[in-house]
């Protein structure tokens, strides 16, 4: 047995060192396979943190949707209940109120708040386009694309952002869960229904969803989307957009179509 010693294992050729964190942001996740970015026919972004920048409204409307429901600022119960706000951005308001609150009426009670709240800040001018996302929306369509808009909120309060940035004509589409049957992320029901509404892709791998949470990462993956890309200018980074299945990671949706069209 001497002659065979353990330190000599095969496994020891092959360090964990050898792929570290640091490597291309923009290469495919190790489980996905690739995909010809340049068949991209169909994208659906996020609105909140992916091409709208809030500032954090999600969590000061939330402040408001607490005190209705008698939970104080700076209790242990705010402080749990925030926590799971963020770890769950992206996901439909309401889901995450239910989830918070338990019965129907106390979450639709929060959801009210919560809407109202948000609605107020934004008419107050407290949200701005992400740096170039405009200009990456007018380029994506330039080049023959659909682009389609997606959020968590309700359709009221997602009117009103896009009244607030003048963005009512940008896209030919906007969905909020209750368009695509009351089920928002993390589930694929808003990027299908773009899917099928818009017919501008023959395969759900002509699709593009790019977002910043997990949530809109997993919705995308499990639509089956070709590109689904994690962008870092919202809630989540890049751990949690590998973890979730992202293709790519960018900085911003600024750098989307330079992908799509193979440049990066």
């Amino acid at each position: 047995m001497a002659e065979h010693p353990v330190t000599e294992n095969p496994v020891t050729e092959h360090p964990v060192t050898e792929h570290p964190m640091t490597e291309d942001p923009l290469a495919e996740h190790p489980t996905t396979p690739a995909t010809d970015t340049t068949d991209i026919r169909l994208v659906v972004l996020d609105m909140a943190g992916t091409t709208v920048a809030d500032g954090g409204l999600v969590e000061r409307a939330f402040a408001a949707a607490a005190a209705e429901l008698g939970v104080e600022t700076g209790s242990a119960e705010h402080a749990e209940h925030l926590a799971y706000v963020r770890a769950t951005m992206g996901e439909s308001k309401i889901s995450v109120f239910r989830h918070l609150f338990g019965d129907e009426d106390r979450a639709r009670r929060a959801n009210t708040a919560f809407e109202k709240a948000y609605g107020e800040l934004v008419d107050g001018g407290l949200i701005a386009p992400v740096p170039g996302a405009r200009e990456a929306i007018e380029e994506l369509a330039g080049s023959g694309r659909t682009v389609v808009l997606t959020t968590g909120f309700a359709r009221v309060t997602q009117d009103a952002i896009l009244d607030a940035l003048g963005w009512r004509d940008l896209v030919p589409l906007t969905l909020c869960p209750a368009d695509a049957g009351g089920r928002g992320r993390p589930y694929p029901d808003m990027v299908l229904e773009a899917f099928v509404r818009t017919k501008a892709a023959e395969d759900v791998r002509q699709i593009a969803v790019a977002g910043d949470t997990s949530y809109d990462v997993l919705s995308g993956v499990r639509a089956g989307a070709g590109v689904v890309a994690g962008v870092r200018t919202g809630a989540h980074g890049d751990a949690e957009f590998t973890a979730a299945g992202a293709t790519h990671v960018l900085d911003s949706v600024a750098a989307l179509p330079a992908l799509l069209d193979g440049d990066r």
